[in-house]
């Protein structure tokens, strides 16, 4: 099983922080520590296992922040499963605040905001594409900007720290049992949820939303979908439609985040060259000057602001890493399982 290795000790020390920023760029926004100039010391190793990305990272201590709000190439949905084997960590969420230490199993949203910082530390990093638990998507959303230190999170690190430790002896042709063996252990470790929350219905509804972003999803540019046609496909009641999607602004205002961010995709595709108005069009939007606005409020910059940084950022959509530059490997393997 092949690893990719990338280090900054192999750099200048004025360029060491730039380059283990710009590895991170697809995912968060690293913090410029006080003094870069006296070099920066950051290790990674990335291992691709097909439809999951799994690194060994050390690092020095900094501050980092989602790219939520943030002109970005393609927003990247993923879940971030960190077993923390040395250090500590403290994330600041929109609702909570969590922290982890040596032992401790955190699960980030990669879509969602948040912020906070790193000591010096050594971890695990386990990058699971939203789709990759199709029909159970619920579980980790119930986890998502948790702590977990009690035993089967513990069974879940120890699982990890195993399985980095066995990759090297490993191939390709183990893959397929690797990977249903790492999907059945998240489950059976993630999957208890907290008692403070009614299980059941916290399951059902969360079922429901992952049955309509992939219904959502699938019918993205139709002119049909709406409050009608999510009911008949999840078979629940208006009412019952209205309560689940209020936390997200309404049915119409979570159709057109949707419809929004799968804009932000196209409009950061260097290879797409038709018109902005076109590709709102294609979304529902008849007016150009109705999209612009809706975007800006969405994300906090323009249509026309992507197009550019787009154009301005190189064609990293690789599907080999070995032909990639060591600094762009994780985000070329996560632009992968993303699509």
């Amino acid at each position: 099983m092949p690893a990719f290795e990338f280090s900054t000790m192999e750099l200048p020390p004025e360029e060491q922080f730039l380059a283990w920023r710009a590895s991170y760029s697809p995912l968060v926004d690293l913090l410029e520590p006080d003094d870069v100039s006296v070099g920066f010391t950051g290790k990674q190793v990335l291992w691709d296992l097909g439809s999951l990305a799994l690194s060994h990272v050390s690092t020095d201590g900094l501050g980092f922040a989602s790219l939520a709000g943030h002109v970005r190439r393609d927003p990247i949905d993923h879940w971030l499963i960190s077993v923390m084997l040395k250090g500590n960590s403290k994330t600041d969420t929109p609702s909570r605040t969590i922290e982890g230490r040596a032992g401790s199993v955190q699960i980030h949203p990669l879509g969602k905001k948040f912020e906070g910082y790193l000591t010096d530390c050594e971890m695990l990093q386990l990058f699971v594409p939203r789709d990759f638990f199709r029909g159970m998507a619920h579980v980790l959303d119930a986890a998502e900007f948790t702590t977990r230190n009690n035993g089967m999170a513990k069974l879940l690190a120890e699982y990890l720290i195993g399985l980095a430790r066995c990759l090297p002896s490993l191939d390709r042709s183990d893959l397929p049992g690797l990977v249903t063996a790492t999907r059945a252990m998240i489950l059976a470790c993630i999957a208890p949820i907290s008692d403070h929350r009614n299980e059941a219905g916290d399951t059902i509804n969360n079922a429901l939303l992952e049955r309509a972003r992939r219904f959502v999803q699938a019918n993205i540019r139709s002119s049909n979908i709406g409050v009608a046609s999510l009911q008949c496909e999840l078979g629940v009641s208006r009412s019952r439609l209205y309560r689940l999607f209020e936390p997200y602004g309404g049915v119409v205002h979570y159709i057109q985040h949707r419809r929004l961010l799968d804009a932000h995709r196209a409009l950061a595709d260097p290879s797409d060259t038709r018109r902005i108005l076109d590709i709102a069009e294609e979304r529902g939007f008849a007016d150009g000057s109705e999209f612009s606005r809706a975007f800006k409020r969405e994300f906090g910059y323009n249509p026309s602001d992507v197009r550019i940084a787009g154009k301005e950022l190189p064609n990293r959509q690789l599907t080999d890493l070995k032909w990639a530059a060591p600094a762009d490997r994780l985000g070329a393997l996560l632009r992968r399982l993303q699509a």
